[in-house]
């Protein structure tokens, strides 16, 4: 029994350790020990960096080189369709989607494949109007020609169309990428200044301003896009400005008040023919209602240029837009541009033809022999394209003199007859 008890004590009881040992910190070691650092070995500078500055950008591997196989992009004489190309390149299809469920798409041709913008003067345009915290249609629209239109030789030569009032909009068009919102941001009250600054900084001879619609507002925004254009002729007394407006609701009052800030075009896109305008433009626009537009800004001051814009290949018929034409001449409509629509996104109405250049050249020779004015019309082209106002900034200073030199001869009193101005 004692020596039961002995062990028992002996088990429980706690070790006994040598005094050596127990005066000593306890310290606690882990099962690896943190590796030495090694110094990177220093590897022998090489000219990689070199070659590939001196190779080929980043505009050849999108541009693919001429070859047998693939015909030479339109130039931008070619897509304002003055020489029609001979011959044309047929359409191209391809077989897309997993297996089981591929679908036929028709390639983009040729004559609507642009470069990527990559100029100076692009990036130069583009900084200032981040800096001004100013929008425009090219970006929000995505236009094929910001490449051509901001990559002049310098800004003075370049065009740009200011978008005021934001980059939001209160309408949903099928055939837009404008972003859309109920309540869009607030107006900024240092837009029309920065506006007017950054257009007297450019130096341009002509300028085009549009603004995203605003049914949230109850002048939809008329009083600050004509007090834009007022700064504009206040700091530039000799440049050009362009309106391309909404339609405001129907609230012809607005349009007066547009169209009597000292702009020189009132621009209303009808956009499409009437019969296809449901379809594709907001319910809140109609056909009918741009008609008005157009014909009130027409006669809100004499010598009014006034136009208006048209996309092909949305399923409009000959027939159709033949009826468009007689409707727009009735109102007496000065310039047209014809240009082929593009699908933003797949979330957008798909493009149901595309049209060739050759039926774009005979709609520009149609619209002529109406007596329009001038007409535009090329796959490319759009509704503020820079060649077209080339030629109507001409005009207008052509109508100017042509005003003060009938003034002088009738001893102060007179004006310009108004009708077809070759120029």
């Amino acid at each position: 029994m004692a020596s039961k008890s002995t062990r028992l004590r002996c088990f429980y009881s706690s070790p006994i350790l040598p005094s050596s040992r127990a005066s000593q910190p306890l310290s606690r070691a882990f099962a690896t020990e943190a590796p030495e650092p090694i110094h990177p070995i220093r590897r022998r500078p090489t000219t990689f960096h070199d070659r590939l500055n001196a190779g080929p950008s980043f505009s050849e591997f999108v541009v693919s080189p001429p070859s047998a196989e693939t015909s030479t992009p339109l130039s931008t004489n070619d897509t304002l369709l003055h020489d029609p190309p001979t011959s044309e390149e047929p359409l191209r299809t391809a077989l897309v989607g997993p297996a089981g469920r591929k679908r036929t798409i028709t390639r983009l041709p040729t004559w609507l494949q642009t470069p990527i913008p990559t100029s100076p003067n692009y990036k130069k345009i583009k900084s200032d109007l981040r800096g001004l915290n100013l929008h425009t249609v090219c970006e929000e629209a995505r236009c094929p020609n910001i490449n051509d239109c901001w990559g002049g030789s310098d800004k003075s030569a370049a065009t740009a169309t200011i978008m005021l009032m934001g980059d939001t909009c209160t309408r949903g068009c099928r055939f837009c990428s404008v972003k859309t919102s109920r309540a869009p941001p607030p107006l900024d009250p240092h837009e029309p200044e920065h506006t007017a600054e950054a257009l007297k900084r450019w130096g341009l001879g002509y300028v085009v301003l549009t603004s995203v619609d605003r049914d949230d507002l109850a002048d939809g925004g008329a009083h600050h896009f004509a007090e834009t254009v007022r700064k504009i002729k206040d700091k530039a007394p000799g440049m050009l400005v362009e309106a391309l407006t909404g339609d405001y609701a129907g609230d012809l009052q607005m349009v007066d008040l547009v169209a009597g800030s000292g702009l020189d075009v009132y621009a209303h896109n009808v956009e499409t023919v009437e019969a296809l305008t449901p379809m594709v433009r907001d319910r809140r626009a109609t056909f009918r209602q741009s008609l008005k537009v157009l014909e009130r800004a027409k006669g809100a001051r004499e010598g009014m240029v006034t136009k208006t814009s048209v996309m092909l290949g949305l399923g409009e018929t000959e027939e159709q837009i033949w009826d468009m034409l007689r409707e727009l001449r009735t109102i007496n409509t000065d310039i047209i541009t014809f240009g082929q629509y593009m699908q933003p996104t797949k979330r957008h109405m798909p493009v149901h033809t595309y049209i060739s250049p050759s039926i774009f050249e005979t709609w520009r020779q149609r619209a002529l022999d109406m007596g329009f004015l001038y007409c535009a019309s090329g796959p490319l082209v759009r509704s503020s394209y820079k060649a077209g106002e080339a030629f109507i900034e001409n005009v207008i200073k052509k109508r100017k003199v042509g005003r003060r030199d009938v003034g002088l001869v009738d001893g102060g009193v007179g004006g310009v007859e108004r009708g077809r101005v070759v120029g």
